[in-house]
């Protein structure tokens, strides 16, 4: 169809509209097509606009986010920039209104406040330093620039100080206390009587009869899922590999030597000073004065420099080449042996004082060292050139196609079938979310056409159809019988357990004990004084029933038959109540329920607090 586009453009009709666009741009101007005269921004609170620019930031954030949980294999569902945008924008919206009443209350963070935060983060350290290499690298990989960084850390102090101060105006009540008190130190005496159904299950059979009623009685139980055998061609960067001439790869190491050889590099440390001529060198000329008189520079840095990144870390610059800092630097840096300090050096930034700390030798390396790698290199890089040519064709030929033979005559590759595939398929090349939510699009599942060429990697793309599809079906009584036989032998155990515990708690009625029943019955029993709500010996759907049972009256125990258990059923007798008493928990138990209490009530003030914001502020959705 493309081709028949190029074709066709240089008819008639295409000129004649070609020919209207052009007088439209030369009477309105090519901005009245490129630039509406609205807002730029996608959203406004109180005025203050949210750019398409700080979006795009929330929704790359949020995606890189949901790969870090998800892994590689996310389904691109999730990661859609439509699907995420709104609730990104949502974050900007609810951020932005925090951010502006923090600033309506005067909060604010001092920049030496936010140089300790950045040397403190971890992921901008090395071997336990601040790096600045490490931050510069980690920033441009988030999409941040130091200065959006910096703007945005302390945005984040700010908001972090209004949700803290909110928080924090929360108290606990002794009241509170002495209720939170009474609930967790409550103590339950309890006895219990355990039936496990393995005991049962061995008296337990079950016919092939009653598997076979309950297959019939229950067909929509054992219904194969749908399943789509598909048609497909692959194509991978393999197929276009193909050996190098040493020549070439003898150019390619003339062209790229410098890559593999490692520059020598020096490590500097630097006392920055800025501000007028006069006051530059009256202050250079204290902190040299203040070095010759022993200070260390690492000291020094920290009382004289005005660079907050490094002031706090020795002055720490970390390793340059001869390309990182400005020509004057990188001079005087040339000239420096290692622990030798400079002159004052000029730039834009102020007046330097070096100091070179460290510096590590460059190496070479022979034609021999790297050839197979850049063998390796000028292969690929000529593969991914044709591979992405074939695809580019692929794509033309296969958007009109009525199956894949014709695309896959034109490439000279192979359509192959797959194994039957379902919508649910964990295993084999179709269990990737791509091609599975491809293959059962409505397009291509519903209107029989081929699915879009799918890129799986740079590498790898796979181009499908549908040629078989199998709607449900119920399952052969032959395949889950077993299945079948296991549930219904559960089934008959348990009903067995519960009817065996009926007559138990028959047995307590009429004034037998519980030891007295239990030994009755062959049954296990056991007794726990002042249980709490989080005794670890209790078996756990025992802990959650006592603790839900009304406490006894006129000194009669409360009995209940408990079944939620997988491997057994309990017989549950609560014959006592002990309220908690706040003087028996410990005065650290007690700050820390204290601030626990504080800590939730705080998080629900806050939640009212930022919901009553949104509700006075005007928001713009554009």
């Amino acid at each position: 169809m493309l081709q028949d586009i190029r074709a066709n453009a240089q008819g008639t009709v295409a000129k004649i509209i070609i020919g209207l666009i052009v007088i439209s741009f030369s009477i309105f101007g090519i901005e009245s097509l490129l630039f509406s005269g609205g807002s730029d921004g996608v959203a406004e609170v109180n005025g203050e606009e949210i750019t398409p620019f700080a979006l795009q930031q929330e929704v790359s954030v949020q995606q890189r986010r949901l790969l870090s949980i998800l892994g590689e294999n996310a389904d691109p569902a999730l990661l859609d920039q439509a699907q995420l945008s709104q609730q990104a924008l949502e974050t900007l919206i609810q951020r932005e209104i925090i951010k502006q009443a923090a600033a309506d209350l005067e909060l604010t963070t001092s920049d030496q406040a936010l140089a300790d935060i950045i040397g403190s983060m971890g992921q901008f350290q090395i071997d336990g330093q601040f790096s600045p290499d490490m931050f510069q690298s980690a920033l441009a990989s988030a999409g941040f620039t130091p200065a959006l960084f910096r703007e945005r850390l302390s945005e984040d102090v700010e908001i972090g100080q209004l949700r803290a101060g909110i928080a924090g105006s929360d108290f606990t009540t002794a009241a509170e206390l002495e209720l939170a008190s009474a609930i967790a130190l409550e103590g339950r005496d309890v006895r219990y009587v355990s039936l496990p159904l393995i005991d049962f299950m061995a008296s337990v059979e079950v016919s092939d009869e009653a598997v076979e009623a309950f297959y019939n009685d229950n067909p929509e139980r054992f219904q194969s899922e749908e399943q789509l055998v598909l048609e497909y061609v692959e194509i991978t960067l393999d197929r276009y590999i193909e050996d190098i001439d040493e020549e070439r790869v003898r150019e390619e190491f003339e062209l790229v030597r410098d890559e593999f050889e490692l520059a020598t590099e020096a490590r500097v440390s630097h006392i920055l000073v800025e501000g007028d001529d006069e006051e530059r060198a009256a202050r250079i000329a204290e902190a040299q004065a203040a070095l010759d008189a022993g200070m260390s520079f690492a000291e020094a840095a920290a009382e004289y420099s005005d660079d907050i990144g490094s002031s706090q870390f020795e002055g720490d610059l970390g390793y340059t080449a001869g390309d990182t800092f400005p020509e004057a630097m990188e001079d005087a840096v040339a000239n420096l042996a290692v622990g030798e300090r400079s002159a004052p050096v000029e730039t834009e930034a102020g007046t330097h004082l070096l100091l070179v700390t460290d510096r590590r030798e460059g190496s070479n390396v022979s034609f021999e060292e790297v050839a197979e790698e850049l063998e390796d290199r000028i292969a690929r890089r000529d593969a991914a050139a044709e591979l992405l040519s074939d695809v580019e064709r692929l794509r033309d030929i296969a958007f009109n196609a009525a199956d894949l033979d014709a695309p896959a005559e034109a490439l000279e590759l192979t359509v192959q079938t797959s194994d039957p595939v379902t919508r649910n398929q964990r295993e084999g090349l179709f269990s990737r979310p791509v091609l599975l939510q491809a293959a059962f699009s409505e397009d291509v599942l519903e209107a029989g056409h081929n699915s879009e060429v799918l890129e799986l990697s740079p590498e790898q793309f796979v181009l499908l159809r549908v040629a078989e599809r199998r709607p449900p079906a119920q399952v052969p009584l032959e395949s889950v019988a077993g299945e079948i036989e296991d549930l219904l032998r559960d089934r008959l155990a348990r009903e067995a357990a519960a009817a065996e515990a009926r007559e138990l708690l028959a047995a307590l009625d009429d004034g037998n004990t519980v030891e007295e029943a239990a030994n009755a019955a062959g049954f296990q029993w056991q007794v726990e004084l002042g249980a709490r709500r989080d005794s670890p010996t209790l078996p756990p759907v025992v802990r959650e029933r006592l603790f839900s049972m009304a406490a006894p009256t006129d000194g009669n125990a409360v009995r209940e038959i408990v079944s939620d258990d997988p491997d057994a059923t309990y017989i549950v007798e609560l014959a006592r109540v002990n309220a908690g008493d706040p003087e028996d928990l410990p005065a650290e138990e007690q700050n820390s329920l204290r601030q626990r209490i504080a800590g939730e009530t705080g998080g629900t003030l806050q939640q009212q607090y930022e919901r009553s914001l949104r509700e006075r502020v005007e928001v713009i959705v554009y």
